[in-house]
């Protein structure tokens, strides 16, 4: 056992650590339960009389050295200040501090949209931004001579190749491929040829929605709309109905809320009319559901859309469209608190 407590004493003796660390592990080493020094009076207990005489006094010695060893490091300053160094400091961060990102008013409102209408049973469908006549036009009983068509509102690649015009491609391909019942939204940016101003742009980003089901009526649309309105500006939001056309549904509708920018008093956004059209509707038309092969006797449904640049101007009272293409950082940095 002496030579034990002789090895023991000297490794205390040359100990030097490095950081606090290093001095915990080596006195849970040396004094912990199963410790070093912690097993010699264990053995302690189990020696003759006569060397429990010759080993008690350096075996207390070699316990009292360590401790003051161990002490001493733990009250070392400079290994300490090191410790603090190593710990507060991270090397590969970059000097420079970061900055917190936002995510673009677009996306958050298109988010908002699609949680909307998902609580109420719609499911999120894409679509290529590059279309053929059918699906872009021809389906949608677009006729050969529909202003539309005129390269005054479309991007044509060739004669029969454009980019979409509006996201109803998406309902035709859903259409063709799955069977009835449908309840689908389908977000995306579409193209047309249009002079960019505070309320046009070139290119911009739709949500449409189609629910094809047995005996679906105009008072579901109506209903459907109603809520999404409600939820996403409020209890308060008044809406109204009016009659309108659009080739791919019959009857069709315009639906306008109060303008938020004005609170319905008028300016530029609402054409002083205190009213903001957000979308347009209506019950699919019998011929687009014979166009995609589905059965008009068996089955109707609705349809409707919007603009999504539209509701976040409403939503955040922004007055001008070109904002959101410009990405200037004084505008972004506005929504670092949205979701």
């Amino acid at each position: 056992m002496q030579e034990k407590i002789s090895f023991i004493l000297k490794e205390a003796e040359l100990f030097v650590p490095k950081s606090l660390a290093e001095v915990e592990d080596f006195r849970i080493k040396m004094l912990g339960k199963k410790g070093l020094v912690s097993v010699l009076f264990d053995d302690f207990k189990n020696v003759d009389a006569e060397q429990k005489r010759a080993l008690g006094k350096p075996l207390n010695e070699l316990k009292n050295t360590v401790q003051n060893i161990i002490a001493d490091w733990q009250n070392n300053e400079a290994l300490s200040t090191k410790v603090e160094t190593e710990n507060d400091i991270d090397f590969s961060m970059p000097a420079d501090p970061l900055q917190l990102g936002s995510r673009h008013p677009l996306s958050i409102v298109r988010k908002q949209i699609i949680d909307i209408f998902s609580r109420i049973g719609f499911v999120v469908s894409e679509g290529p931004e590059i279309e053929d006549d059918w699906h872009n036009f021809s389906a949608l009983n677009f006729p050969e001579d529909h202003p539309a068509r005129d390269m005054q509102d479309t991007f044509f690649i060739d004669k029969d190749i454009a980019l979409r015009t509006h996201t109803s491609s998406v309902q035709v391909r859903i259409m063709e491929t799955q069977k009835p019942p449908i309840r689908i939204i389908m977000p995306g940016r579409v193209y047309r040829n249009e002079a960019i101003s505070a309320r046009a742009h070139c290119q911009f980003h739709q949500v449409e929605g189609l629910y094809i089901a047995k005996q679906v009526s105009f008072a579901d649309l109506k209903q459907t709309l109603l809520y999404f309105a409600k939820e996403m500006f409020g209890d308060g939001t008044n809406i109204r109905l009016r009659p309108s056309y659009f080739p791919f549904t019959e009857p069709s509708a315009e639906v306008d809320i109060t303008c938020h920018i004005c609170s319905g008093k008028g300016c530029n956004i609402c054409k002083h009319s205190g009213w903001v059209e957000i979308l347009g509707c209506g019950m699919v038309d019998p011929s687009v559901l014979k166009n995609c092969g589905i059965n008009p006797e068996e089955y109707s449904g609705f349809a409707f859309g919007m603009g999504i640049e539209r509701i976040t101007m409403l939503k955040y009272k922004i007055n001008d469209l070109r904002h959101f293409f410009e990405n200037d950082v004084r505008f972004l940095e506005q929504f670092k608190s949205a979701f």
